[in-house]
């Protein structure tokens, strides 16, 4: 309940002072602008936005004041520090991109171009950008003294500090993207040759570039350098989000590289299988993937560097092994995709050649199938291999750590995701072999391009069976490995269990059969403790509340079956125990167990993520796409 107010009241007040800081903004304009149209109208709205914003925030804002100063769980709330450093967001933001604006426009006018071409701001005054600059920076001042003051008076600093984690990698992530599209930008241009065509490639992307790099990379060196020196804390040298980052920005960049060198390659067999093209046409169709690449490139080698010190300093080689898979089972699944499309492309093309009347000819249609099959494999079965072979070879190892490298998640996801592409691929595969096979037979006619279509399903269809029984052997043999390394660990391991009545060492039985758990149970009462060496006790939740000496001295772990015997209600914390007696005080029920997550749950979770994290290669992409025109 108090979560869902506090989210409203912080809610309201960014969104009233954001109204009420351009209202302000737009009315100190309008005082300014020395043009009559439309000063009017701006006046009005301007004065509407004061009016009605100043209440609304006012109410909002002095409530989450008073309730911080009374409560302790209000000033120490996770909903605060994401206001007070969304504020600073909403507001330093904006005083960047007036300034940007501002150094724009004056270095194309130092250039004698056009300022309405600038990136950003071309249609601003000196004016609007000074005006936005100050009274963004009179409002994130003031809430900067209130989060200042916050930090020296908390107890509890944990949900502030996550949260200042994150605005600084905002800003870091904020000043990177600057300085990578300002990289673009002057690459494109230097790598520009010009053409016959009127109003091409000018200057102002040169200068826009220029000025892009003066405030991304100072706005970069000073976050990340802040970021740099944080890692003193062991908090933020261990964080996930600093983690999840690293790999998105390695990951990003080596993706966008292979990528590029798809294209340059591609480029380059066009020409030796005869097509023809000038040097300039060679390099306008590479200019604008090499302008990506090259920033891209770099930055795949500097986080790639940072994320393998953020790995190696965990100090604990089994975590160091499972943080790398990630990166290794991602790079081989893009690997065999474009190696599979690259194979499937190549029989495809020979299939094409030999069924045609021309045999031998090459049009620009195969000159192009052969040349993209040749850079697929070219670029995908190194990458794919590369990556593969130390995951597979870690998986074939004795010990220790080829045991968690065949068991973990990343591992058996990948595997699963090969067998879920190829088994439905080969199913829509067979559904058109069949489909084709059946049409022909009914109808009685064989179409020119029959059995070229028949032989380019029959290839595809065996290349996806290929891929299908090369993994669905590997996740055979890691079964194999450690169905036999956990039974040999099991069967050395004993339990005890102890009888409350009530079929309970019934039911503890028939849990561990059903586990597949190769242990060695003992049952005993609660009178007497056998003799021997025992791992672990199991017993009732009613006994573990009255238990005697030798459970409570036992010197392995004690396994409580949680029951409802006797009202017993087991709380997690003292959180989940205050909450249990509320419900008692109102005559409401008591959830006696908490509910655990299902598989699907954490199935639902993976599929989330990567759904992110493909839509965020796609927004990408598509930035790249109209900065760099292709």
């Amino acid at each position: 309940m108090k979560s869902i107010r506090r989210l409203y009241f912080y809610l309201v007040a960014f969104i009233s002072i954001e109204v009420v800081l351009w209202g302000l903004i737009l009315l100190i304009r309008s005082m300014l602008d020395n043009i009559v149209s439309g000063t009017v109208d701006d006046l009005a709205q301007a004065l509407a936005l004061i009016l009605v914003g100043v209440p609304i925030f006012l109410v909002h804002w002095l409530w989450a004041q008073r309730a911080s100063a009374r409560e302790e769980e209000e000033k120490e709330a996770t909903l605060r520090a994401v206001f007070l450093y969304a504020i600073l967001i909403g507001t330093l933001v904006p005083v960047v991109q007036n300034l940007l604006a501002f150094i724009n426009r004056s270095f194309l006018g130092a250039a004698r171009l056009s300022t309405v071409r600038a990136f950003i701001g071309g249609s601003q005054t000196l004016t609007d950008n000074i005006v936005a600059i100050i009274m963004n920076l009179i409002v994130a001042a003031y809430f900067w003294s209130v989060l200042r003051a916050e930090w020296t008076t908390l107890k509890d600093r944990e949900n502030f500090s996550e949260v200042r984690r994150l605005y600084r990698y905002i800003w870091m992530l904020y000043g990177l993207l600057m300085m990578v599209i300002g990289a673009q930008q002057v690459l494109r241009f230097l790598l520009y040759i010009p053409g016959n065509v009127l109003g091409e490639l000018g200057r102002e992307v040169m200068v826009n570039g220029i000025a892009l790099l003066a405030i991304g990379t100072p706005v970069w060196i000073y976050s990340w350098r802040v970021i740099q020196d944080s890692l003193s804390d062991p908090a933020e040298m261990g964080s996930n989000l600093r983690l999840g980052i690293l790999y998105i920005l390695a990951l990003g960049g080596v993706i966008t590289v292979v990528t590029v060198t798809f294209t340059i390659v591609n480029e380059l067999l066009l020409i030796l299988f005869g097509q023809a093209s000038t040097l300039n046409e060679f390099l306008s169709e590479i200019r604008g993937p090499l302008s990506v690449g090259i920033p891209l490139g770099v930055l795949w080698a500097y986080y790639g560097y940072w994320l393998g010190r953020h790995i190696e300093s965990t100090g604990d080689r089994i975590r160091e092994a499972g943080m790398k898979r990630l990166y290794y089972y991602i790079l081989s699944f893009i690997g065999l995709t474009v190696a599979f499309v690259g194979v499937g492309t190549l029989f495809a093309f020979i299939i094409n050649l030999t069924t045609s009347r021309g045999l031998f000819v090459l049009g620009s249609s195969d000159r192009s199938m052969l040349a993209s099959s040749i850079s697929s494999l070219l670029i995908g079965l190194p990458l794919w291999l590369v990556n593969w072979r130390p995951m597979q070879a870690g998986a074939l190892a004795q010990g220790e750590m080829g045991d968690h490298a065949r068991r973990s998640v990343i591992r058996k996801f990948y595997l699963y995701l090969a067998l879920f592409g190829s088994v439905i691929g080969g199913m829509v595969t067979a559904v058109g072999l069949v489909y084709l096979l059946l049409s022909t037979a009914l109808s009685g006619d064989v179409g020119s391009n029959f059995v070229k279509e028949l032989l380019n399903l029959v290839q595809l269809l065996f290349l996806f069976v290929v891929v299908l029984l090369y993994h669905s052997n590997v996740l055979r043999r890691d079964g194999t490995s450690i169905s036999d390394a956990l039974a040999e660990k099991q069967s050395t391991f004993s339990v005890l269990i102890v009888d409350s009545g009530d079929g309970f060492v019934d039911t503890v039985k028939a849990a561990l059969a059903k586990s597949g758990a190769k242990v060695q149970a003992t049952v005993t009462t609660l009178d007497k403790k056998p003799e021997g060496d025992f791992g672990a006790v199991i017993l009732g939740g009613s006994l573990a509340v009255d238990a005697p000496a030798w459970i409570k001295s036992f010197g392995g772990s004690r396994i409580i079956v949680q029951n409802d015997a006797n009202d017993l209600v087991w709380a997690d914390d003292a959180a989940q125990a205050a909450e249990s007696v509320q419900r008692l005080a109102e005559g409401q029920q008591i959830q006696k167990k908490k509910p655990t997550r299902s598989a699907w749950t954490y199935v639902v979770y993976v599929f989330a993520a990567l759904f992110a994290l493909q839509l965020l290669f796609m927004l990408l992409a598509l930035a790249i796409s109209l900065i760099a025109g292709f």
